[in-house]
């Protein structure tokens, strides 16, 4: 096992400069069986003590592991049945990364209609977003998204094509993006960063979400990142604000 022996199961160690803790050490290994496609979505890991033989290492310091990536939305646990790799299903997608709901009803998953897709050179915008050098291409989808039979939200998705080699010619595409990322590229969205912004709603999305040229939208601009913490998605969303509001639940 390559893990730091300064690094030990006492908690205290975390208090000490240029010690890493044990288990955030073992943490960082099975992170990367997931990147690496070693343990796949969904599928049903070793248990506690399986991996703390494997590893030499006590139960509590992958217990301590184990936990984190459950509260990181990384693994899943069921009771009775194990702990399982987490799928970016509806389920997931719509409590940890999708906020915008109608007004007065509860939260639900939207519907969407993909309007272009088209691989592309990127831009100086795009590469700053994604880290992308000079001459790289990017996959870049334009769809829109409904919720109650509503549209809601016009939205612009780029990710670099050499990831997501063939994206373009997904048919047909499926509405959860990211359900596809872990399933047919093995890249899994770990944790996005988004910022948000009033605006008046330009002409092109005005027209796709049947509203008066500058009326007040919220942008929501994304920047989502996989276990390693490379960009891979760059979104924007330019949502209504008329009968939708933005929904967060801070904890």
């Amino acid at each position: 096992m390559a893990v730091d022996r300064d690094g030990r199961d006492g908690s205290g160690d975390a208090d000490v400069v240029g010690f890493r803790p044990l288990y955030r050490q073992v943490k960082d290994m099975l992170i990367r069986r997931i990147a690496d496609g070693r343990w796949q979505t969904g599928q049903l890991i070793p248990s506690e003590f399986q991996i703390a033989q494997e590893l030499a290492v006590s139960q509590g310091t992958v217990r301590k592991a184990l936990d984190e990536m459950t509260g990181e939305n990384l693994l899943v646990r069921r009771q009775g049945r194990g702990t399982f790799v987490a799928s970016h299903d509806d389920d997931r997608v719509l409590f940890q990364f999708f906020k915008l709901s109608r007004d007065g009803a509860t939260r639900e998953f939207p519907d969407s209609e993909v309007q272009s897709v088209g691989r592309v050179r990127a831009d100086v915008a795009v590469r700053d977003k994604l880290g992308l050098p000079a001459g790289a291409f990017v996959v870049v989808i334009r769809r829109i998204r409904s919720l109650g039979g509503e549209r809601a939200i016009a939205e612009t998705i780029v990710v670099p094509a050499s990831r997501f080699a063939g994206l373009e010619r997904e048919e047909p595409m499926p509405n959860n993006l990211y359900g596809l990322y872990a399933a047919r590229y093995g890249v899994t969205i770990a944790r996005a960063t988004e910022t948000l912004k009033a605006v008046a709603c330009p002409p092109d999305d005005a027209r796709l979400l049947g509203l008066d040229v500058g009326t007040p939208v919220l942008i929501i601009d994304r920047v989502a990142a996989d276990l390693d913490g490379t960009p891979v998605e760059w979104r924007v969303s330019l949502c209504r604000s008329d009968s939708f509001h933005y929904l967060s639940d801070l904890r």
